[in-house]
């Protein structure tokens, strides 16, 4: 599983694929757990090599809004830019299902740029990925309805987890929206009365 999530990002340098795993270090986590906080210290690099994370911003006032989640194959540009630059992290990255990830230390990231041409461009589409997802998010919270967002993030979900039954609390999905728990109990209930969802006790079963 380990070498084909790899193999498949950098097929044509098998080599950047064999110092990967020679200078990374390979770690289990459980959902919930955080791997990166806010305001820490950035040392290395998480790559997922099976699972999900979610990476968060967290405002002056505590609340909580989901920037994007890191499937298997992909790292935090977050970290990338943070650690090269030697600066604390402006983030936090939260398992979102048992999760494993190998840590690349920040001096190995910035030598095999200028060694493999591969692991720049890897660096440059996770970047162009980040940031068109960051716009949808911009674009959201200016244009968008929070039931709309919080269909489109139950959508995600769904897709990302492949399954139509999505195991989450009310309040988790308030912090991934930054808003108040009762405003997204109060649009769950519109959307179960509906028909495009039905409640369960921590679940949601999508019907559209």
């Amino acid at each position: 599983m380990e070498g084909t999530i790899l193999s498949s990002e950098f097929n044509s340098s098998p080599e950047l694929v064999e110092k990967l795993y020679q200078y990374g270090i390979t770690k289990t986590y459980h959902e919930g757990d955080i791997i990166l906080d806010e305001n820490s210290s950035i040392r290395s690099i998480p790559i997922v090599m099976k699972g999900m994370m979610k990476v968060i911003r967290t405002e002056e006032d505590g609340r909580e809004i989901l920037l994007y989640y890191i499937k298997a194959g992909e790292s935090c540009i977050m970290s990338f830019l943070g650690g090269m630059h030697n600066e604390k992290s402006i983030v936090k990255a939260e398992v979102e299902e048992d999760t494993e990830i190998l840590f690349l230390p920040i001096d190995k990231v910035s030598l095999f740029i200028k060694e493999y041409p591969e692991w720049l461009d890897y660096i440059f589409r996770l970047y162009h990925k980040r940031f068109e997802e960051l716009l949808d998010i911009i674009n959201a919270i200016a244009f968008k309805k929070v039931d709309e967002r919080l269909l489109n993030l139950l959508q995600k979900k769904s897709e990302l987890s492949n399954s139509t039954t999505i195991i989450i609390t009310h309040e988790q999905l308030a912090n991934e929206l930054g808003t108040a728990r009762v405003v997204v109990s109060r649009l769950l209930k519109q959307l179960e009365e509906e028909g495009q969802l039905k409640l369960g006790r921590n679940k949601i079963q999508l019907l559209f």
